[in-house]
């Protein structure tokens, strides 16, 4: 069987997109959110970066021809803006730990 032919991979899958979009989408109101809110919106985002580092992982790690490709684009991708997958998730943690600080201060 394939990566992608697994219905555990393609529920992660579609599960993380649509998370993933629900919290840009609110991210959107994020200035209008009270001190409570916020550190909800950033925990749910920690939450959530932590579950696309695991699927990512899985990718990594598969032998699949296909997950393989799949981190082969990725990597090209963020490579047009001279960034690694783990460069993005550091910078994803910075964000979220600035946030973090504004909320306390």
């Amino acid at each position: 069987m394939g990566f992608f032919d697994s219905e555990v991979v393609q529920e992660e899958a579609k599960k993380l997109f649509e998370d993933y979009q629900s919290l840009i989408q609110l991210g959107g109101e994020y200035g209008k959110f009270d001190r409570e809110g916020k550190k909800i919106f950033i925990d749910q985002m920690e939450a959530l970066m932590d579950r696309y580092k695991i699927f990512m992982k899985r990718f990594e790690l598969s032998e699949d021809f296909m997950a393989q490709m799949t981190v082969e684009q990725l990597k090209t991708q963020l490579g047009q803006f001279c960034m690694t997958p783990q460069q993005m998730f550091d910078q994803m943690n910075m964000t979220l730990e600035r946030m973090k600080s504004e909320i306390e201060n």
